[in-house]
């Protein structure tokens, strides 16, 4: 590809994926399970071979796009479109959306073999690449709307993809609404920058960026750029599952476990983190604004990474590292990071992929149980599994010279080199959230990989006779462990690649070169972070030497340390401390009782207030007083007007001597007025 990007080649990266889409959705009987994720597969590959070529010619080449694609209406001087926005932020999420989308998809060939939704399933999949392809590669806030909704509909679909299964339905349909409050704000802060700002393309925005930060908010004295952002934050919050509305993520293990791997990895949940990102000449221009996202980004990565501790079902432990983590990158986007952020995005998409199809893969393996407490000594029955899964731990924990730590690492620093007041309390978290992540994910590998064999004689997880494919894939034979196929073994193989090197490999262009120069804006005098850490950088093997004499590499490993005593030397101290410390596992069994407050308190007041709304608003004043009351004043009106229709002649001619009588009396007084006042005193 030359340094002039093709728009015909940009379009058919996410019409390739919809295209598979529509064949496994529409045509998935006549083609057959083989053709179905035959062809989903091959949209798939073309996007990522056509963002890979795209990749290479933007950071080698130097190659741009920003043009226009379809228009759709104007409305005065507001242009409604389809346009392509193509630097090096967009071409990093291409290839990472396709490369996982891959992954998922072929993984999904063996994990979801038995199940009767084989085609739904592979529709689902291919339609979330393309919607989230559309969003990332969006020049305009409409398009990217369009993208952010999309996504959001068919993680509905995917997560109550059993859609027979009670637990399911109640997953999507709180993934739904949790995520229509976030984006209720998401849509409010678009709505001021196209009101003041008239144009709801980046370019022409960014450049008006000045003037929209002398505004203020009609009505207030706040600052129309920092109410603005805030409410973009809030449709990050919604999507990228930041503390109180992450809610959502956990739950939506529910769904089968290749969704969890693409929409919590890379893709949907990502795309608050890439939004704010994108919106970083914005978002430099408000202090307030910045800090709010520090401090909501600090108080996900520590709380919700307690959670995972207590976590006995492998995929939510997998679920809660997942919200500790984009804690991480939000905490960086608030101290003015946004590269950084980004940075961890890419590696964190590869090793929490990997660690959630590894996940799958034990559950395969273990004939669909998915509680630790049942594993144990799986690494001599799944080694591929094993050494992958090892892999994904050791980057996620931030381990030297894994991507992980390149990332971890420039995020810790970069809050710490942070001058906002948030950032004491967010490097307080960001730093016990290393000896915490390093903890529970080792607690996770220790109990199903090492160990005791706790597997034995244990009764199969109850079948859903409903709804044939609950992680069923028709083994009922002995309670042994087994290796999942080379389908699913594969792709853990090709994520663990990454999740090693490519930090090592991309963290000089990325944070201290100009990869991200034309995408990213920074005010380095106002918020010196980055360029704190570039004076601080001497290449990535100095970083990792020097990691290893670092705080957070020796809180990773007493968080390792910890676990192997607790769960391999002496179980008996943390069953001692759950005993001792009952009163806070009730607090985090209950998920700090956010879902009872959201249950009974908010979904509680919600439905008084619609009940309310509905029988006194709609029944009450709406149709009782203005529909049905007005017919009735109607009906009274009519009862009293046909007194006088009684159909005799002379009544009718009386009526119209009278009136006329009346009408000339009406018109003759001012004239007569004179005489009747002499004639009666008056």
């Amino acid at each position: 590809m030359s340094a002039q990007l093709s728009q015909n080649l940009l379009l058919t990266v996410p019409l390739a994926p919809l295209a598979g889409a529509i064949v496994a959705g529409f045509f998935g009987k006549a083609v057959g399970r083989r053709g179905s994720h035959m062809v989903t597969i091959l949209g798939v590959l073309i996007a990522f071979i056509l963002s890979a070529m795209t990749l290479y010619s933007v950071a080698v080449d130097g190659a741009r796009f920003n043009a226009t694609i379809y228009e759709w209406m104007n409305l005065g001087a507001l242009k409604m479109e389809v346009g392509f926005l193509i630097d090096g932020l967009t071409a990093m999420m291409m290839v990472v959306v396709t490369f996982v989308s891959l992954m998922v998809h072929i993984y999904t060939i063996g994990y979801m073999e038995e199940d009767d939704g084989y085609q739904r399933f592979f529709s689902y999949i291919s339609l979330f690449t393309f919607s989230m392809l559309m969003l990332v590669m969006s020049n305009n806030m409409l398009q990217l709307f369009f993208g952010w909704e999309a996504v959001g509909l068919v993680s509905y679909l995917l997560i109550g993809f059993w859609y027979k299964k009670p637990t399911a339905i109640f997953a999507n349909m709180k993934a739904f609404l949790v995520n229509r409050v976030g984006d209720f704000g998401f849509i409010l802060g678009i709505g001021l920058l196209v009101a003041f700002g008239g144009s709801l393309n980046y370019v022409e925005t960014f450049a008006k960026s000045e003037i929209l930060s002398q505004m203020v908010f009609p009505g207030t004295d706040w600052s129309l750029m920092t109410v603005a952002c805030i409410c973009l934050f809030i449709g990050a919050m919604g999507k990228s599952a930041q503390f109180p509305l992450h809610v959502w993520l956990p739950d939506s293990m529910e769904g089968p476990t290749p969704i969890s791997a693409l929409i919590h990895a890379a893709t949907m949940v990502t795309a608050g983190i890439f939004m704010v990102a994108r919106m970083s000449p914005l978002f430099e221009l408000s202090d307030t604004a910045l800090n709010f996202v520090m401090v909501i980004g600090a108080i996900t990565a520590l709380f919700m990474g307690f959670l995972g501790i207590i976590q006995n079902d492998i995929k939510r432990v997998v679920a809660y590292s997942t919200l500790s983590q984009l804690g991480y990158m939000t905490v960086a986007l608030g101290a003015s990071a946004y590269s950084v952020a980004v940075f961890h995005l890419m590696t964190h998409a590869f090793f929490k992929a990997l660690l959630f199809l590894g996940a799958g893969s034990v559950i395969i393996g273990m004939h669909h149980d998915q509680d630790i407490r049942n594993m144990g000594g799986l690494r001599k029955y799944m080694p591929i599994t094993w050494i992958t899964s090892l892999l994904g731990s050791l980057a996620l924990i931030g381990t030297p010279l894994f991507s992980g730590f390149y990332s971890k690492d420039s995020i810790i620093e970069a809050v710490h080199a942070s001058h906002l007041p948030g950032a004491h309390f967010a490097y307080f978290a960001v730093i016990v959230g290393v000896f915490v992540t390093a903890f529970y994910s080792f607690r996770m590998y220790f109990l199903v990989f090492h160990g005791k064999e706790h597997f034995h004689h244990k009764p199969f997880p109850p079948e859903d006779d409903e709804q044939h494919g609950h992680d069923d894939h028709g083994d009922h034979h002995a309670h042994v462990p087994h290796e999942s196929p080379w389908v699913v073994t594969a792709p853990l193989v090709l994520l663990a690649i990454p999740s090693v090197v490519i930090g090592f490999m991309t963290i000089q262009p990325m944070l201290f070169g100009d990869f991200f120069k034309d995408a990213i804006f920074v005010n380095l005098h106002a918020h010196p972070a980055m360029e704190e850490l570039a004076e601080e950088f001497h290449g990535a093997a100095a970083m990792a030497l020097h990691g290893l004499t670092s705080l957070p590499f020796w809180l990773a490993l007493s968080g390792v340390v910890t676990a192997y005593v607790f769960y391999m030397v002496a179980p008996s101290i943390p069953a001692t401390l759950a005993k001792v410390l009952r009163p806070l596992i009730i607090v985090l069994e209950n998920k700090y009782f956010m879902d009872w407050f959201n249950e009974n308190v908010l979904a509680r007041a919600a439905r008084l207030i619609g009940v309310g709304l509905w029988k006194g608003g709609d029944a009450g004043l709406i149709d009782g007083l203005i529909i049905n009351g007005s017919a009735r004043a109607v009906g009274g009106i009519a009862g009293l007007v046909r007194r006088f229709q009684t159909g005799y002649l002379y009544w009718y001619a009386l009526v119209m001597i009278l009136g006329v009588t009346g009408l000339m009396t009406w018109q003759l007084w001012p004239y007569i007025k004179p005489q009747f006042s002499a004639l009666f005193g008056f």
